[in-house]
Formats: structure tokens, C-alpha cells, sequence
């Protein structure tokens, strides 16, 4: 099964700060297969590790690729890219 890829536009007003990232990293986790996030051409981290996805210091209106390998990759790129697309500093 080929990985499976999304690009999507970070909407949190505050980029992935503490609570949107760990809501992502729980959703990641939860998908029960591997999730990967880059930034930029930088390198790829777990997007399961809410440390990684931090680290990566995302902001509102930056691009970030997801990729996913495994069974139902394509509902989890679904259901996380709309998790990053929402602004969460709104609710």
C-alpha cells in the first residue's frame, strides 16, 4: 500500500501551540498507524510526539505535509488535516 499524503493550512490563530498540538498528537496516536509531519522542506517528525509537533514551531497560515502508511491512511489524513485546518484559539 503506497503512503498517502496531505497538505494542508494551519488555522489555529496561535499556530500548534500546547493545546492544539495535543489534541493532533492524541488524534495521531489514536489513528493506530504511522503519522508523520513536516514543515517546510524540513525533516519529518512523529505526529504522534507532542514534543515533535511543537518543536516544529508552526504557525497560523504555514503549509505542513501529513503522511500516513497503513490501513484506513486515508480517513486519518482526513480527520488531521481538518484538525489543523480549524482554528482552535476561536472556540
Amino acid at each position: 500500500m503506497p503512503q498517502l499524503t496531505r497538505t494542508v493550512r494551519i488555522g489555529s490563530a496561535h499556530g500548534l501551540h500546547a493545546r492544539p498540538a495535543k489534541m493532533f498528537a492524541q488524534a495521531a496516536k489514536n489513528s493506530g498507524i504511522p503519522v508523520t509531519l513536516v514543515k517546510d522542506a524540513g525533516a519529518p517528525v512523529n505526529a504522534a510526539s507532542i514534543l515533535g509537533v511543537i518543536a516544529l514551531g508552526i504557525e497560523q497560515g504555514d503549509y505542513v505535509t501529513l503522511t500516513a502508511d497503513g490501513e484506513n491512511a486515508d480517513a486519518v489524513l482526513d480527520t488531521l488535516a481538518e484538525l489543523l485546518a480549524t482554528d482552535h484559539d476561536a472556540e
